[in-house]
């Protein structure tokens, strides 16, 4: 550091002095380096890279594991995904590749080298095209959605390619869609005649309940739905073989729930018990009569939430499987589900 320096006064004064420090001046910068370049660029690269998930699955009853890899790219306007199974001895197996975005989708099958294309978008307003391709098979479909009286009325023209026929049409509105195609209809002679076919959905409010009608293939299901804050009742029939079958579900308390499941038509039946143990633990316990088998399960992570949502990011089910036919055969099972943020 320089020693200070006296200075005079502007205007002159024998008695006054004024001590005046040199102008400080910052010490030079190190010269940059490759060692500190390359710390410096690693972090800004760790900063901007995209988060990872890596998600794995284990069943003990088939013995293999899942593995999901996935991140998002773009700038978020799209998503990578990677997908493989394998066994005990490390064998991989069905590998996937994915990459999603809102207006094309590309599948990639590795096994079978085989690639999906999905693409949709806006022609116009209310006016949507969509597009798909399988490359080994050279098949694919394409179809044309129109709003109709805005968002809640559609109707959608979609077509196989290659042709093998009309278009299909299908007009949605609230209370379901009714759909007409063309199909193959076998005679005694083995000849395909084309014919036309009516599919539909209809749902709509009666008393208390949801009644809901679907015609499908020259069958009708009809089934209503009543449900209040205790209890739900869902008889069903289906026509002409007037098979039917009734539902009934009775909850005792926020965290009790009993199902009950019957079909007059085989009288096979079949009954399920749940609980409740706060947001991540879930007992449930049923019996079906139809393969003889009673069970037992805990969900420790919510049975239908994420694995991102469960404590620690994972998710495990041990279920006790017991045959009426042969206690002596019970097996014990479970599932894991882990995710990592990488």
């Amino acid at each position: 550091m320089a020693e200070p320096k006296l200075e005079l006064n502007s205007q002159p004064n024998p008695n006054s002095l004024i001590i005046s420090a040199p102008p400080s001046t910052p010490p030079d910068s190190p010269p940059a380096t490759a060692a500190t370049g390359g710390v410096w660029g690693s972090s800004l690269w760790l900063r901007q890279r995209p988060k990872i998930r890596v998600t794995t699955e284990f069943d003990s009853d088939s013995a293999v594991f899942f593995h999901r890899i996935s991140c998002k790219v773009l700038d978020s306007l799209a998503k990578l995904k990677f997908s493989f199974q394998n066994n005990g001895k490390g064998e991989l197996s069905d590998a996937q590749l994915a990459l999603t975005s809102k207006y094309l989708s590309l599948h990639y099958d590795v096994e079978e080298k085989n690639a999906l294309v999905n693409a949709s978008f806006d022609v116009a307003p209310g006016l949507q095209f969509k597009a798909l391709h399988e490359v080994k098979s050279q098949q694919g479909e394409l179809s044309m959605v129109a709003d109709l009286a805005g968002p809640a009325y559609k109707f959608e023209l979609s077509s196989a390619v290659p042709s093998v026929g009309l278009p299909r049409a299908t007009l949605k509105f609230p209370l379901g869609e009714v759909s007409l195609e063309e199909k193959e209809e076998e005679e005694e002679e083995e000849q395909a005649k084309r014919i036309l076919s009516v599919n539909g959905i209809l749902r709509g409010q009666i008393l208390n309940g949801v009644c809901t009608a679907k015609y499908r293939d020259e069958a009708l299901d009809l089934r209503y739905c009543f449900k209040d804050e205790q209890m739900t009742f869902i008889p069903s029939i289906s026509l002409p073989s007037n098979a039917m079958s009734f539902a009934f579900k009775r909850r005792f308390g926020p965290s009790d729930k009993l199902s009950y499941w019957y079909n007059l038509d085989t009288n096979y039946w079949s009954t399920v018990y749940k609980h409740n143990i706060g947001n991540d633990f879930k007992f449930k316990a049923g019996y079906d009569s139809e393969v003889r088998l009673g069970w037992a399960s805990l969900w420790v992570g919510a049975e239908d939430g994420k694995a991102k949502t469960a404590p620690m990011k994972m998710k495990v089910q041990f279920m006790l499987q017991v045959p009426q036919d042969d206690i002596s055969s019970s097996a014990l099972m479970f599932r894991a589900k882990k995710r990592w943020d990488i």
